[in-house]
C-alpha cells in the first residue's frame, strides 16, 4: 500500500497538481483567484504538454523513444540525488548577500521590469559560462545530449547544474537589489517559459511565432541553441528577453533552409544513461590525466570545450568562425 502511495505521490508531483487537487478537495474555489491559486493552475501546464507531445509523437509515428527513455532515467536519478540542493543554494545566497544589495526593490511593475532585465543578464552569464568553461560544460552537457527536441528535454540536467546556475543567478540578482519575493516570482515565470521553449515539432511545427520572433526568445531560437550545426553552435543564451544575446553578439535566428541537428559534437551513445549523464566528466578526466604538466591540466578544466594542448583546437568559436568564413 505504501509503495502505491509513493508512486501516486511521484505522479502528482511530476504533473504539479498537488496544490490544484487540494483546492478542489476543500471546495474553496475562490483560492484560484489568489497568487497561490494561479500558480496551481500554471504549474501543471508543462507536464501536461509533455504528455500530449508524447501522445502526438505516437500518432505521428515520431515517438522519439530513445530520448524519453534516457530523460526518464535522468529525472528519476535527479529526484533521488539532488532534490533539495538548488533550493538550499538560493536560500544561502539570499541570506548572505542581501545585506550587500546596492539598492532596494519592491513588488511594483517598474521594479518587476528592472528585476527581469537583471535576471536575464544573470541567466546569460551562467549560460555563457556553461558553454565556455569545460568544467561547467560537464554539468550542462547532459541538457544538450538529446538528439531530438521535445518538452521532456527540460528535465535533462546533471544534478549539480541547478546549484551552480542558481548560485550565479541569485548572487547577481540579490547584489543588484532584487527583493527575494520579487526574485521568486521572476524565477517561477522564467522557469515556466524556460520549460516551454523546449517544445518539439510534434506539438509546434513552426516555433518562430511570427513577429514575436523579433521581440522575445521563441522556441525557434532555443532549437537553434540546442543545435550542433556550425552556424548555430553556442548561440542564443537568453531565456525570454533576447536583447542580451544581441548586445553580446550571440544572437542567431533559425534558417528555415537548414535542417537542425540536435545533440553535442562528440560521438555519443544517446540511448545510454551513463554516456549521456557522465560522459563529459569521464572525457574531461581522461584529458586531464594525459595532459603534460600542471598548467595544461588546469587549462583542460577551465578553457573552452574543444581546447587541446597540442594546438589542434576544436572549440565552438573556431568551428562557427570557420563556417561563417566559408559561407
Amino acid at each position: 500500500m505504501e509503495f502505491i502511495e509513493n508512486i501516486w505521490n511521484e505522479i502528482v508531483g511530476f504533473f504539479g497538481v498537488r496544490q490544484f487537487l487540494e483546492i478542489l478537495t476543500t471546495g474553496s474555489y475562490e483560492k484560484f483567484l489568489t497568487y497561490d491559486g494561479i500558480v496551481s493552475l500554471i504549474i501543471p501546464i508543462i507536464p501536461l504538454l509533455i504528455f500530449l507531445e508524447l501522445i502526438l509523437g505516437l500518432v505521428y509515428k515520431k515517438p522519439q523513444t530513445k530520448v524519453y527513455k534516457v530523460i526518464f532515467l535522468i529525472y528519476l536519478f535527479n529526484r533521488i540525488v539532488g532534490r533539495f540542493i538548488a533550493f538550499g543554494v538560493v536560500t544561502l545566497c539570499i541570506g548572505f548577500l542581501e545585506p550587500y544589495s546596492i539598492l532596494k526593490t519592491e513588488m511594483t511593475w517598474y521594479w518587476f521590469i528592472y528585476g527581469y532585465v537583471i535576471w536575464e543578464f544573470a541567466h546569460f552569464i551562467y549560460h555563457f559560462l556553461a558553454h565556455k568553461v569545460r568544467l561547467f560544460w560537464c554539468l550542462h552537457a547532459t541538457h544538450h545530449s538529446p538528439e531530438e527536441m521535445n518538452l521532456s528535454v527540460t528535465h535533462a540536467h546533471f544534478f549539480l547544474e541547478a546549484p551552480y546556475a542558481d548560485f550565479i543567478r541569485t548572487s547577481i540578482c540579490i547584489v543588484m537589489g532584487i527583493n527575494p519575493v520579487l526574485l521568486f516570482t521572476i524565477m517561477f515565470i522564467d522557469g515556466t517559459y524556460g520549460a516551454f521553449i523546449h517544445v518539439g515539432e510534434n506539438l509546434v511545427k513552426d516555433a518562430r511565432f511570427g513577429f514575436l520572433n523579433k521581440i522575445i526568445l521563441t522556441p525557434s531560437h532555443h532549437r537553434v541553441h540546442h543545435a550542433k550545426n556550425p552556424l548555430y553552435i553556442d548561440t542564443n543564451y537568453c531565456n525570454l528577453l533576447n536583447f542580451w544575446d544581441r548586445i553580446f553578439g550571440t544572437y542567431q535566428e533559425e534558417d528555415p533552409t537548414l535542417e537542425i541537428q540536435y545533440g553535442v559534437t562528440r560521438p555519443i551513445k544517446s540511448g545510454n544513461f551513463i554516456d549521456v549523464y557522465f560522459g563529459e566528466i569521464i572525457n574531461l578526466g581522461k584529458d586531464v590525466l594525459k595532459a603534460p604538466g600542471v598548467i595544461n591540466k588546469f587549462k583542460y578544466i577551465f578553457y573552452p570545450p574543444g581546447w587541446n594542448h597540442d594546438g589542434n583546437h576544436k572549440t565552438a568559436k573556431l568551428i562557427r568562425a570557420d563556417y561563417l568564413a566559408k559561407n
